[in-house]
């Protein structure tokens, strides 16, 4: 054990410390080896995991955009995260927002649920409802709907997980990310493009301290070549390359090109007076 280890060793909390001491002793619980390696999510619930998502759990950036194909594993790579925060770091608040309650019910019941049974279930459940999970360790991770209204009653998120990013409007965004003001939690959106617009779009290609993930479908070894170049020919160029490339595209009732509009764009045209 490296000595800067050992100085933060009084900062741990209680079951951190006892959790080391049990590995030590070689008598770790399955709780305290997820501790130890929190890369291994996944793989220890019997899954094999792609090396970006094992990467992603390992380290857990603070402000992740991810994106990527259709049927890439977006969605259990967000269960994951979930689940990590909730077993590694309590009392967590983890949501799960989509742009609709039911994307996110579906996130929570027929991702995140049956990954954690696939653990053991480590820390036992206190309540659970169809949208909810109440963990007797403090704990909770909580399915909510796509409305800005609806959303604004929650603060001390440790992990926030948007998924579907690209669909959720400016407007649910731009009332989702005080939640993280005072607890300093992270933020994790995760999406398929959806055309040239919103703040998705903006984030990705903007400036602000964003680690960005891609993940093509070529890069997938579950999805074969051959199916994709099935895919190219049935949904042309176009679509092709939003749902399976990653490429943000033209809206289709734009007028101008994206590229266009900002070519038109200038900001050393000459003032002319009269």
């Amino acid at each position: 054990m490296n000595s800067a280890l050992l100085a933060s060793l009084p900062c741990w909390p209680a079951w951190a410390r006892q959790a080391l001491d049990r590995i030590l002793l070689n008598r770790a619980t399955a709780l305290d080896l997820l501790w130890a390696e929190p890369g291994r999510v996944l793989s220890r619930a019997g899954l094999a995991p792609d090396p970006w998502q094992e990467a992603l759990l390992r380290h857990c950036p603070e402000r992740l955009l991810l994106l990527c194909s259709r049927q890439v594993g977006k969605s259990t790579l967000a269960s994951a995260l979930a689940l990590r925060a909730a077993l590694l770091e309590p009392p967590a608040l983890v949501l799960l927002l989509s742009p609709s309650q039911r994307q996110s019910g579906e996130l929570f019941r027929n991702h995140f649920l049956p990954l954690y049974g696939r653990l053991g279930r480590p820390v036992p459940v206190a309540r659970e409802t169809s949208l909810t999970a109440e963990l007797a360790n403090g704990s909770r991770v909580i399915a909510l709907p796509g409305k800005e209204e609806t959303v604004r009653c929650y603060s001390s998120v440790a992990l926030l997980i948007v998924d579907e990013a690209s669909r959720v409007p400016d407007i649910l965004y731009s009332a989702i990310r005080p939640m993280l003001a005072v607890s300093q939690g992270r933020l994790a959106a995760l999406s398929t493009p959806f055309g040239k617009r919103g703040w998705f779009y903006e984030a990705w290609t903007g400036t602000e301290a964003w680690e960005r993930v891609r993940v093509l479908a070529g890069e997938c070894p579950r999805i074969p070549a051959e199916f994709l170049a099935e895919e190219r020919r049935a949904l042309g160029e176009r679509w092709y390359r939003q749902e399976y490339e990653c490429s943000f595209e033209d809206t289709i009732d734009a007028v101008f090109s994206h590229d266009d509009i900002l070519a038109a764009l200038c900001d050393d045209a000459p003032l002319f007076v009269r």
